[in-house]
Protein backbone atom coordinates (compact mmCIF):
# COMPACT_ATOMS: atom_id res chain seq x y z
CA UNK A 1 0.00 0.00 0.00
CA UNK A 2 2.53 2.45 0.96
CA UNK A 3 4.12 1.42 -2.60
CA UNK A 4 1.63 1.36 -4.98
CA UNK A 5 -1.76 2.92 -2.70
CA UNK A 6 -4.48 1.69 -0.73
CA UNK A 7 -6.97 0.82 -3.91
CA UNK A 8 -4.19 -1.77 -4.58
CA UNK A 9 -3.21 -3.34 -1.73
CA UNK A 10 -7.32 -3.36 -1.53
CA UNK A 11 -7.93 -5.39 -4.21
CA UNK A 12 -5.29 -7.71 -3.91
CA UNK A 13 -6.59 -8.55 -0.49
CA UNK A 14 -10.60 -9.31 -1.98
CA UNK A 15 -9.61 -11.39 -4.71
CA UNK A 16 -7.70 -13.15 -2.08
CA UNK A 17 -11.26 -13.62 -0.33
CA UNK A 18 -12.78 -14.47 -3.51
CA UNK A 19 -10.32 -16.96 -4.14
CA UNK A 20 -11.29 -18.20 -0.27
CA UNK A 21 -14.68 -18.33 -1.17
CA UNK A 22 -14.25 -20.42 -4.40
CA UNK A 23 -12.24 -23.00 -2.46
CA UNK A 24 -14.69 -23.30 0.40
CA UNK A 25 -17.51 -24.00 -1.81
CA UNK A 26 -15.71 -26.60 -3.34
CA UNK A 27 -14.78 -27.97 -0.19
CA UNK A 28 -17.85 -28.34 1.08
CA UNK A 29 -19.01 -29.98 -1.52
CA UNK A 30 -16.57 -32.10 -1.34
CA UNK A 31 -16.33 -32.76 2.33
CA UNK A 32 -12.87 -31.74 2.57
CA UNK A 33 -11.81 -30.09 5.40
CA UNK A 34 -7.94 -29.62 4.69
CA UNK A 35 -9.61 -27.88 1.62
CA UNK A 36 -11.33 -25.49 4.00
CA UNK A 37 -8.47 -25.14 6.25
CA UNK A 38 -6.61 -23.87 2.88
CA UNK A 39 -9.89 -21.43 2.02
CA UNK A 40 -9.72 -19.84 5.54
CA UNK A 41 -6.28 -18.59 4.97
CA UNK A 42 -6.95 -16.52 1.72
CA UNK A 43 -10.49 -15.55 3.65
CA UNK A 44 -8.01 -14.48 6.50
CA UNK A 45 -5.77 -12.81 3.99
CA UNK A 46 -9.06 -10.38 2.96
CA UNK A 47 -9.91 -10.10 6.67
CA UNK A 48 -6.39 -8.88 7.44
CA UNK A 49 -5.87 -6.54 4.39
CA UNK A 50 -9.33 -5.45 5.43
CA UNK A 51 -8.38 -3.84 8.93
CA UNK A 52 -6.88 -0.90 6.77
CA UNK A 53 -9.76 0.85 5.51
CA UNK A 54 -9.55 2.34 9.10
CA UNK A 55 -6.12 3.64 8.54
CA UNK A 56 -7.54 4.88 4.56
CA UNK A 57 -10.14 6.82 6.59
CA UNK A 58 -7.72 8.51 8.39
CA UNK A 59 -5.60 9.22 5.62
CA UNK A 60 -8.51 11.63 3.77
CA UNK A 61 -10.14 12.70 6.83
CA UNK A 62 -8.27 15.92 7.95
CA UNK A 63 -6.01 16.11 10.62
CA UNK A 64 -8.66 17.00 13.03
CA UNK A 65 -11.10 14.14 11.97
CA UNK A 66 -8.63 11.29 12.03
CA UNK A 67 -10.81 9.76 15.32
CA UNK A 68 -14.50 10.01 13.52
CA UNK A 69 -13.11 8.85 10.20
CA UNK A 70 -11.74 5.52 12.05
CA UNK A 71 -15.22 5.20 14.51
CA UNK A 72 -17.36 5.40 11.42
CA UNK A 73 -15.09 2.99 9.61
CA UNK A 74 -15.54 0.54 12.54
CA UNK A 75 -19.41 1.30 13.45
CA UNK A 76 -19.87 -0.92 9.75
CA UNK A 77 -19.80 -3.57 12.15
CA UNK A 78 -23.03 -3.01 13.85
CA UNK A 79 -24.45 -3.68 10.35
CA UNK A 80 -22.54 -6.87 10.00
CA UNK A 81 -23.30 -8.00 13.82
CA UNK A 82 -27.01 -8.01 12.67
CA UNK A 83 -26.83 -9.10 8.84
CA UNK A 84 -23.89 -11.66 8.91
CA UNK A 85 -25.80 -14.11 11.13
CA UNK A 86 -29.12 -13.67 9.72
CA UNK A 87 -28.02 -14.28 6.25
CA UNK A 88 -26.33 -17.69 7.97
CA UNK A 89 -29.55 -18.42 8.81
CA UNK A 90 -31.14 -17.84 6.23
CA UNK A 91 -28.62 -19.20 3.37
CA UNK A 92 -27.68 -22.36 5.91
CA UNK A 93 -30.52 -25.02 3.70
CA UNK A 94 -30.82 -23.30 0.21
CA UNK A 95 -28.78 -25.99 -1.14
CA UNK A 96 -28.75 -29.89 -0.56
CA UNK A 97 -25.26 -29.61 1.13
CA UNK A 98 -25.58 -26.82 4.23
CA UNK A 99 -23.82 -23.74 4.60
CA UNK A 100 -22.66 -24.18 0.79
CA UNK A 101 -24.96 -21.14 -0.17
CA UNK A 102 -23.79 -18.93 2.67
CA UNK A 103 -20.98 -19.01 1.02
CA UNK A 104 -21.74 -18.43 -2.14
CA UNK A 105 -23.77 -14.97 -1.11
CA UNK A 106 -20.76 -14.00 1.09
CA UNK A 107 -18.77 -13.93 -2.27
CA UNK A 108 -21.11 -11.79 -3.83
CA UNK A 109 -20.66 -9.15 -0.79
CA UNK A 110 -16.81 -9.41 -1.62
CA UNK A 111 -17.99 -8.76 -5.48
CA UNK A 112 -19.61 -5.85 -4.56
CA UNK A 113 -16.58 -4.81 -2.37
CA UNK A 114 -14.35 -5.57 -5.25
CA UNK A 115 -16.24 -2.95 -7.55
CA UNK A 116 -17.14 -0.75 -4.48
CA UNK A 117 -13.39 -0.32 -4.21
CA UNK A 118 -12.15 0.18 -8.25
CA UNK A 119 -14.62 3.10 -8.52
CA UNK A 120 -13.78 4.55 -5.57
CA UNK A 121 -11.27 7.36 -5.82
CA UNK A 122 -8.59 6.70 -3.18
CA UNK A 123 -5.37 9.19 -3.27
CA UNK A 124 -2.24 8.10 -4.26
CA UNK A 125 0.48 7.56 -1.67
CA UNK A 126 2.67 11.27 -1.80
CA UNK A 127 5.71 11.03 -3.97
CA UNK A 128 8.76 10.01 -1.45
CA UNK A 129 11.61 11.88 -1.65
CA UNK A 130 15.08 10.37 -0.50
CA UNK A 131 15.14 7.20 1.42
CA UNK A 132 16.42 8.56 4.50
CA UNK A 133 13.38 10.31 4.27
CA UNK A 134 11.64 7.90 6.46
CA UNK A 135 13.07 6.98 9.96
CA UNK A 136 14.32 3.39 10.97
CA UNK A 137 11.33 1.28 11.96
CA UNK A 138 12.90 0.20 15.29
CA UNK A 139 13.11 4.33 15.97
CA UNK A 140 9.59 4.56 15.18
CA UNK A 141 9.00 1.59 17.57
CA UNK A 142 10.65 3.11 20.86
CA UNK A 143 8.44 6.32 20.50
CA UNK A 144 6.58 6.32 23.94
CA UNK A 145 3.13 7.10 22.04
CA UNK A 146 3.67 4.71 19.22
CA UNK A 147 4.37 1.79 22.44
CA UNK A 148 1.24 3.36 24.72
CA UNK A 149 -0.98 2.93 20.63
CA UNK A 150 0.02 -0.41 20.34
CA UNK A 151 -0.05 -1.73 23.97
CA UNK A 152 -3.52 -0.20 24.67
CA UNK A 153 -5.13 -1.55 21.20
CA UNK A 154 -3.49 -5.25 21.72
CA UNK A 155 -4.46 -5.67 25.56
CA UNK A 156 -7.60 -4.13 24.59
CA UNK A 157 -8.35 -6.56 22.07
CA UNK A 158 -6.58 -9.57 24.05
CA UNK A 159 -8.66 -8.83 26.79
CA UNK A 160 -11.68 -8.67 25.04
CA UNK A 161 -11.07 -11.64 22.95
CA UNK A 162 -10.35 -14.27 25.79
CA UNK A 163 -13.25 -13.23 27.68
CA UNK A 164 -15.94 -13.07 25.03
CA UNK A 165 -14.87 -16.17 23.77
CA UNK A 166 -14.43 -17.74 26.82
CA UNK A 167 -18.13 -16.38 27.75
CA UNK A 168 -20.48 -18.79 25.70
CA UNK A 169 -18.21 -21.84 26.93
CA UNK A 170 -18.45 -20.58 30.85
CA UNK A 171 -21.99 -20.46 30.22
CA UNK A 172 -22.65 -23.85 28.96
CA UNK A 173 -21.01 -24.72 31.93
CA UNK A 174 -23.76 -23.30 34.09
CA UNK A 175 -26.34 -24.64 31.72
CA UNK A 176 -27.59 -21.88 29.97
CA UNK A 177 -29.40 -22.72 26.73
CA UNK A 178 -27.60 -21.39 23.05
CA UNK A 179 -30.16 -19.07 23.02
CA UNK A 180 -29.39 -17.30 25.82
CA UNK A 181 -25.77 -17.18 24.58
CA UNK A 182 -26.72 -15.91 21.76
CA UNK A 183 -28.36 -13.30 23.25
CA UNK A 184 -25.41 -12.07 25.27
CA UNK A 185 -23.20 -12.28 22.17
CA UNK A 186 -25.10 -10.42 19.95
CA UNK A 187 -25.47 -7.65 22.62
CA UNK A 188 -21.61 -7.98 22.77
CA UNK A 189 -21.29 -7.03 19.18
CA UNK A 190 -23.66 -4.22 19.37
CA UNK A 191 -21.68 -2.44 22.78
CA UNK A 192 -18.25 -3.25 20.65
CA UNK A 193 -19.71 -1.26 17.30
CA UNK A 194 -22.68 1.00 18.54
CA UNK A 195 -20.25 3.58 20.66
CA UNK A 196 -18.29 4.19 17.30
CA UNK A 197 -20.32 6.39 16.28
CA UNK A 198 -19.79 9.01 18.80
CA UNK A 199 -16.17 7.75 20.27
CA UNK A 200 -14.66 9.63 17.76
CA UNK A 201 -16.22 12.76 18.99
CA UNK A 202 -15.59 12.08 21.95
CA UNK A 203 -11.85 11.63 21.00
CA UNK A 204 -12.18 15.67 19.61
CA UNK A 205 -13.42 16.74 22.26
CA UNK A 206 -12.01 15.49 25.67
CA UNK A 207 -8.59 14.07 23.73
CA UNK A 208 -7.73 10.69 23.30
CA UNK A 209 -6.34 9.70 26.23
CA UNK A 210 -9.50 10.28 28.71
CA UNK A 211 -11.05 8.00 26.37
CA UNK A 212 -8.64 5.25 26.55
CA UNK A 213 -8.78 5.46 30.46
CA UNK A 214 -12.40 5.32 30.40
CA UNK A 215 -11.91 2.09 27.90
CA UNK A 216 -9.33 0.44 30.42
CA UNK A 217 -12.15 1.47 33.49
CA UNK A 218 -15.12 -0.19 31.78
CA UNK A 219 -13.14 -3.15 30.91
CA UNK A 220 -12.00 -3.16 34.72
CA UNK A 221 -15.68 -3.00 35.21
CA UNK A 222 -16.72 -6.38 33.36
CA UNK A 223 -14.59 -8.10 35.23
CA UNK A 224 -16.01 -6.90 38.74
CA UNK A 225 -19.55 -8.15 37.19
CA UNK A 226 -18.34 -11.26 36.43
CA UNK A 227 -16.74 -11.70 39.83
CA UNK A 228 -20.71 -10.51 41.11
CA UNK A 229 -22.40 -13.68 39.85
CA UNK A 230 -23.37 -16.12 36.90
CA UNK A 231 -26.61 -15.17 35.78
CA UNK A 232 -27.44 -14.43 32.20
CA UNK A 233 -28.06 -10.73 33.37
CA UNK A 234 -24.26 -10.87 34.83
CA UNK A 235 -22.88 -12.20 31.43
CA UNK A 236 -24.89 -10.15 29.24
CA UNK A 237 -23.93 -6.46 31.31
CA UNK A 238 -20.30 -7.89 31.79
CA UNK A 239 -19.70 -8.16 28.22
CA UNK A 240 -21.75 -4.76 27.30
CA UNK A 241 -18.82 -3.45 29.15
CA UNK A 242 -16.46 -5.67 27.52
CA UNK A 243 -18.01 -4.74 24.27
CA UNK A 244 -17.89 -0.44 25.32
CA UNK A 245 -14.26 -0.87 26.75
CA UNK A 246 -12.52 -2.16 23.62
CA UNK A 247 -14.53 0.19 21.37
CA UNK A 248 -12.94 3.50 23.26
CA UNK A 249 -9.39 1.16 23.95
CA UNK A 250 -8.92 -0.03 20.20
CA UNK A 251 -10.05 3.46 18.48
CA UNK A 252 -7.68 5.32 21.10
CA UNK A 253 -5.08 2.98 20.07
CA UNK A 254 -5.29 3.49 16.79
CA UNK A 255 -6.36 7.09 16.64
CA UNK A 256 -2.96 8.14 18.85
CA UNK A 257 -0.80 5.24 16.43
CA UNK A 258 -1.49 8.11 13.79
CA UNK A 259 0.35 10.63 15.40
CA UNK A 260 3.33 8.74 15.54
CA UNK A 261 4.76 8.51 11.84
CA UNK A 262 5.57 10.58 8.59
CA UNK A 263 3.73 9.81 5.69
CA UNK A 264 6.84 7.97 4.70
CA UNK A 265 6.59 6.01 7.23
CA UNK A 266 2.94 5.06 7.83
CA UNK A 267 3.23 1.49 6.06
CA UNK A 268 5.43 -0.29 7.76
CA UNK A 269 4.30 1.48 10.77
CA UNK A 270 0.57 0.24 10.75
CA UNK A 271 1.72 -2.80 9.48
CA UNK A 272 4.05 -3.89 12.75
CA UNK A 273 1.05 -2.43 14.95
CA UNK A 274 -1.47 -4.62 13.08
CA UNK A 275 1.04 -7.90 12.89
CA UNK A 276 1.42 -7.07 17.13
CA UNK A 277 -2.26 -6.56 17.59
CA UNK A 278 -3.99 -9.17 15.42
CA UNK A 279 -1.44 -11.62 16.70
CA UNK A 280 -2.47 -10.70 20.23
CA UNK A 281 -6.08 -11.68 18.90
CA UNK A 282 -4.91 -15.20 17.14
CA UNK A 283 -2.93 -15.81 20.89
CA UNK A 284 -5.98 -15.40 22.96
CA UNK A 285 -8.40 -16.90 20.86
CA UNK A 286 -6.63 -20.30 20.97
CA UNK A 287 -5.93 -20.16 24.36
CA UNK A 288 -8.93 -18.82 25.33
CA UNK A 289 -10.80 -22.12 25.89
CA UNK A 290 -7.59 -23.64 27.08
CA UNK A 291 -7.29 -21.22 29.92
CA UNK A 292 -10.75 -21.81 31.01
CA UNK A 293 -10.31 -25.05 31.31
CA UNK A 294 -7.01 -24.96 33.18
CA UNK A 295 -7.53 -22.36 35.65
CA UNK A 296 -11.36 -21.58 35.62
CA UNK A 297 -13.72 -18.91 34.79
CA UNK A 298 -12.75 -16.72 37.83
CA UNK A 299 -8.80 -16.49 37.53
CA UNK A 300 -9.08 -16.31 34.05
CA UNK A 301 -11.09 -12.66 34.50
CA UNK A 302 -8.39 -12.07 36.94
CA UNK A 303 -5.81 -12.93 34.71
CA UNK A 304 -6.48 -9.98 32.70
CA UNK A 305 -6.45 -7.63 34.90
CA UNK A 306 -2.57 -7.18 35.82
CA UNK A 307 -2.59 -6.09 31.50
CA UNK A 308 -5.67 -3.33 31.79
CA UNK A 309 -2.91 -2.20 35.18
CA UNK A 310 -0.10 -1.76 32.55
CA UNK A 311 -2.62 0.27 29.95
CA UNK A 312 -3.62 2.56 32.61
CA UNK A 313 -0.12 3.25 34.34
CA UNK A 314 1.23 3.53 30.28
CA UNK A 315 -1.49 5.98 29.80
CA UNK A 316 -1.46 8.24 33.17
CA UNK A 317 2.84 8.43 32.68
CA UNK A 318 2.27 9.71 28.55
CA UNK A 319 -0.39 12.55 30.70
CA UNK A 320 1.83 13.32 32.78
CA UNK A 321 4.57 13.79 30.38
CA UNK A 322 2.44 16.07 28.65
CA UNK A 323 1.26 18.13 31.46
CA UNK A 324 4.48 18.68 32.45
CA UNK A 325 5.94 19.91 29.24
CA UNK A 326 2.73 22.20 28.85
CA UNK A 327 3.59 24.02 32.16
CA UNK A 328 7.29 24.43 31.17
CA UNK A 329 6.12 26.03 27.92
CA UNK A 330 3.58 28.18 29.98
CA UNK A 331 6.26 29.18 32.16
CA UNK A 332 8.96 30.41 29.02
CA UNK A 333 6.21 31.92 27.14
Amino acid sequence: MQRYGRRAGFIVGILAGLIGIGLAFTAILEGDFLLFCVASVFVGIFNGVGQFFRFAAADVAGEGNKARAISLVLAGGIVAGFLGPNIGSWTESLLDVRFAASYLVLGVFYLVGLVAISLLRIPLPKQIGAADDARPLASIASQPHFIVAVLTAAIGYGVMNIIMVATPLAMDSHQFGFSDTAFVIQWHVVAMFLPSFFTGELIRRLGVMPIIQSGVALMFGCVVVNFLGVSIWHHWSALVLLGVGWNFMFIGGTTMLTQVHSEAEKGKTQALNDFIVFGTVSVTALGSGALLDVIGWLSLNVMTVPFLVLVALAVSYLQTAANRLRRQTARQA
